[in-house]
C-alpha cells in the first residue's frame, strides 16, 4: 500500500485559486467593456455567461482528486466518494430548485432559511471523501471572497447606482434596500452558501468520476512483462 504523504491545502489550491480570481477580473472587465453577453451577460446572477467561475470546479475537482489520489489520499470507497457527492446534487437542486423557488413567491424569513440549507447539502459529499471535501471548500472560499470584494465596489460604484454589471445587478424585490441590506442579501448570503455548496458538490462529482476512471484503467492496463 502507499503511504499517505501531507497535503497541504493552501499550496494544492493557489494556483486555482489564482486562475479563479484572473477569470473573475476577466469577467469584469468583459462585462464593463460590453463584450459579447454570451460570455459576459449582466444579466442577475450571470445569465449564464460562459466566461465565469462557476464552471471550473469541472475542472479543478479532478484536478484536486487526482492530486489527493497521488498523495495517497483516497477514499475508502470510490463508488460511496461518487454516491454522496450526487446525493449532494440531488439535494442541492431540490432545495434551490424546488423549496427555494416556492419560497420566492412571497420572500420571508422562510426563503433566507433556504440558503443555510443549501450551505448544508454541499458537506454531504465529505462522507464520501472528506480530504477531497476540505480542499474544495477551501478552494470554493478562496473563490467566492473576492467576488464578495467586487460586488462590494461594483454596488456602490457611481453614487450607489453600480457600475451596470452582474456583481451589482440585483433582483427587482431588493433594488429599493439600501446598500448595506442589499449587499447582504443579493452578495454575502448567496456567494457564502449556494455558490460554495455548488463549488464543492460540482467539484466533488468530477473529481469522484475522474479517479474512478483512471483507477479503473490503471486496473485494466496489461501487466508489463
Amino acid at each position: 500500500m502507499t503511504e499517505a504523504k501531507a497535503v497541504h491545502i493552501t499550496r494544492l489550491i493557489a494556483i486555482p485559486a489564482v486562475i479563479t480570481f484572473a477569470v473573475t477580473i476577466l469577467r469584469l472587465v468583459g462585462e464593463l467593456q460590453h463584450w459579447p453577453t454570451s460570455l459576459f451577460s449582466r444579466a442577475v446572477g450571470g445569465g449564464n455567461a460562459l466566461v465565469g467561475i462557476a464552471w471550473l470546479p469541472i475542472i479543478f475537482g479532478p484536478y484536486f482528486a487526482l492530486k489527493l489520489t497521488d498523495a495517497g489520499s483516497r477514499p475508502e470507497s470510490i463508488g460511496k466518494a461518487i454516491g454522496f457527492a450526487v446525493s449532494g446534487v440531488v439535494a442541492f437542486f431540490l432545495v434551490s430548485g424546488v423549496l427555494l423557488q416556492l419560497t420566492l413567491r412571497h420572500p420571508s424569513l422562510l426563503t433566507l432559511a433556504m440558503f443555510p440549507l443549501l450551505l448544508v447539502t454541499g458537506f454531504l459529499p465529505f462522507a464520501g471523501w472528506k480530504p477531497l471535501g476540505k480542499t474544495l471548500l477551501a478552494y470554493a472560499l478562496a473563490a467566492r471572497i473576492p467576488v464578495l470584494m467586487v460586488m462590494y465596489f461594483a454596488m456602490r460604484g457611481n453614487g450607489g447606482a453600480g457600475w451596470g454589471t452582474h456583481y451589482d445587478a440585483v433582483a427587482p424585490m431588493l433594488a429599493h434596500l439600501p446598500l448595506g441590506r442589499k449587499y447582504l442579501y443579493a452578495a454575502i448570503v448567496p456567494q457564502l452558501t449556494l455558490w460554495i455548496a455548488w463549488t464543492v458538490i460540482l467539484g466533488a462529482i468530477f473529481g469522484s468520476i475522474v479517479v474512478a476512471i483512471a483507477r479503473r484503467g490503471k486496473q485494466s492496463a496489461p501487466a508489463e512483462v
